[in-house]
């Protein structure tokens, strides 16, 4: 098999789908330990310290082995930025998990094509030509990706309970439009919704700090370690319950350290990797993957309910996502993506400048 297609397309495929398989993991603990009574301010903060740590060695020996790119006061800069987002998006993104469950959040995460097509236009990095098919592609599937999310906010409808002891389930019976939305499952939803702009923004501007530098592990450790002080900051203002911050060994501990490893440092790693690798709209193309992963792990751990108006708003989303995808392959494909020539600077091979500096 060419070694080319191992490296730039077989890798990435598989480790973003171990990816998906780890967030929505990590994601089911910390709605666990939210349950048990943890602040999602102690756990962002704890998750991203850790992380920091668990990086240094990491980032250290990476840094004496190989020609690390020096890094500017501007570019650091930026990387703090990038930091602020993060956070801010990880803090909304828990909240709206502790509001609502991990499966929304999958749910919600799939309108992140959308988003980043509606930015990347805006940014000037993706083309915008109505009377193309592409474009419109891309267009519509953005609309009923939103359409959807909105279905999933608004509507929960009837919910569809797993037997215990069996492989069986059945429908309750209805409530009407009116009557199904709660509360908390639409502040769940608002909260995620946001969340993903965020991340959204973050990946636009991940993808140019990665044209700067192209070193996705130097950038991935000051992210860590910029959003960590910042995390404990706004901690220590936030969460003024002092005793929330005292961490057993219990869930919220397994959650913590899962969520530092394959998340943060792991997760993060992958992202940054995989972006300057194939692009950010290429990175989002397996949110819908999660979806199945979160309902799995949601009902076998958490106990979790699914309703009606979660599997129809979810389906609504992926046929956007997927429509949006059509849209920016197709486009790719028109413009002879694959050759040398045309291959923009962030679908360069990760490991490129460093064989350059060195030969």
């Amino acid at each position: 098999m060419d070694r080319s297609y191992c490296y730039k397309d077989l890798l990435p495929f598989v480790i973003l789908v171990v990816n998906e398989c780890m967030t929505t993991g990590v994601n089911t603990l910390f709605k666990a330990a939210t349950l048990q009574g943890m602040s999602k301010y102690v756990f962002v903060t704890y998750s991203y310290t850790f992380a920091t740590i668990f990086f240094f060695p990491v980032y250290f020996f990476y840094r004496r082995s190989r020609v690390v790119p020096q890094l500017s006061f501007s570019i650091l800069f930026k990387i703090a930025i990038l930091a602020v987002i993060g956070y801010s998006g990880q803090v909304l993104g828990y909240a709206g998990i502790s509001y609502s469950s991990p499966t929304l959040y999958s749910a919600i995460a799939n309108l992140l094509p959308a988003f980043t097509f509606i930015l990347a236009v805006i940014c000037r990095m993706e083309k915008l030509a109505i009377k193309s098919r592409t474009t419109q592609a891309k267009i519509w599937g953005s609309i009923i990706s939103i359409s959807g999310a909105f279905i999933v906010t608004f509507y929960k409808g009837k919910s569809i309970v797993f037997a215990h002891n069996s492989s069986s389930f059945h429908l309750q019976l209805s409530n009407d439009i009116l009557t199904s939305v709660e509360t908390n499952w639409a502040i769940g939803a608002l909260f995620l919704t946001v969340s993903k702009i965020l991340f959204t923004i973050w990946f636009i501007v991940q993808a140019e700090i990665m044209k700067e530098i192209q070193d996705a592990l130097t950038s991935v450790f000051f992210h860590n370690l910029f959003a960590s002080i910042l995390a404990l900051g706004v901690g220590l203002v936030a969460e003024t319950n002092r005793s929330l911050w005292k961490i057993t060994l219990d869930i919220s501990l397994i959650s913590i350290v899962c969520t530092a490893i394959f998340g943060k440092f792991l997760g993060s790693a992958i992202y940054a990797w995989a972006i300057h690798l194939k692009g950010p709209v290429y990175v989002t193309l397996f949110k819908p993957l999660s979806i199945v992963i979160a309902v799995v792990m949601g009902i076998l751990f958490l106990g979790d309910t699914l309703h009606v108006g979660s599997i129809i708003g979810a389906t609504i989303i992926s046929i956007g996502f997927y429509t949006v995808m059509w849209g920016k392959a197709t486009e790719e494909k028109e413009d002879g993506f694959g050759s040398k020539e045309s291959q923009p600077i962030e679908n360069v091979p990760l490991l490129q400048d460093y064989q350059t500096v060195k030969s």
